[in-house]
């Protein structure tokens, strides 16, 4: 994987994904544990949109790796100045930036930032077109569970405007899952069956055959319109709550945050010892230092 971008899950092969996972899991089994694998390297996070986790891991994932990371915000640069896009990556490339994690509303930015430079580039979330590296953590996670991924998937919400959605209905069935979109009709447009999954617009009979549950927030920043009467409505009629879990056997609750409690879940199962949410958290560390260091060409062994 060395000197790859990942503008999404399309840009892997399983053996990266494998790659990845192996990698992962070894940082993970050292915990805390600094590498001065990638001491030298300077990593830029461009965030124009607002982020916690993402941006703290990818961040933490750097430092442990030895890395020198850059944060710039794109409210305090020069772009409020009248600098074009293409000057700015320009300008850091022309610092000596190594790699560019990249976060931005527009659909396609990770891309058009490569046609400025020649340093890999990571999409950390661009409109509602991709998010790879959530995507592949929920994947790991499902994976440390599991040990394969012989599983059915559902997930549940605003499918519509979810780019977390659409990498991961795409990497799970490549990995081999069964995966269904289930929520409202205007949530769940027909042609998301592209994907090559199911889709779904009765929640409780899609857990009743599921082994993982995974709820989406609804996005309002998203939305021009009335998608549904009201969240009260919405909560009543899609929201995953212990009645509803109980459909299923022993099912696993993600998301991949940040949660609406009282919206699309309630805290009765967000808190649940069924959750894997904290441990989602978790590993989206583990994960990012596992491509940092693997497309940077880290010597961790």
């Amino acid at each position: 994987m060395r000197g790859k971008d990942l503008f999404d899950v399309d840009d892997l092969e399983a053996s990266d994904v494998k790659e990845i996972f192996e990698r992962a899991q070894f940082f993970k089994r050292h915990g805390l544990q600094k590498w001065t694998s990638l001491k030298g390297k300077s990593i830029c996070t461009l965030f124009f949109e607002s982020s916690t986790r993402t941006r703290i891991s990818f961040e933490l994932a750097a430092k442990r790796l030895g890395a020198d990371i850059i944060n710039f915000t794109a409210s305090t640069s020069s772009l409020n100045k009248g600098e074009s896009f293409k000057d700015t990556v320009k300008t850091l490339d022309a610092m000596g930036i190594d790699l560019y994690v990249i976060r931005h509303s527009e659909p396609g930015s990770p891309v058009m930032m490569k046609k400025y430079t020649n340093s890999p580039v990571i999409n950390a979330g661009d409109g509602v077109h991709a998010h790879p590296t959530q995507a592949l953590l929920d994947a790991y996670t499902i994976w440390e569970k599991f040990g394969n991924f012989n599983i059915k998937i559902v997930i549940i919400g605003d499918i519509l405007h979810s780019r977390v959605a659409r990498s991961d209905a795409k990497l799970l069935k490549m990995l081999g899952a069964d995966v269904t979109l289930a929520g409202p009709e205007s949530f769940v447009p027909s042609y998301f069956e592209n994907y090559g999954v199911r889709i779904s617009h009765n929640i409780e009979k899609s857990i009743s055959e599921s082994d993982i549950v995974m709820g989406l927030r609804v996005q309002l920043e998203r939305q021009s319109g009335g998608f549904f009467p009201t969240l009260d409505e919405y909560n009543e009629f899609y929201g995953i709550n212990s009645k509803r879990m109980k459909m299923a056997k022993n099912p696993i609750f993600m998301h991949p945050g940040p949660m609406n409690r009282g919206v699309e879940v309630m805290e009765e199962v967000s808190d649940s010892d069924s959750s894997a949410v904290e441990e989602q958290v978790t590993n989206g560390v583990f994960v990012r230092m596992a491509l940092l260091d693997l497309i940077l060409g880290g010597v961790t062994n």
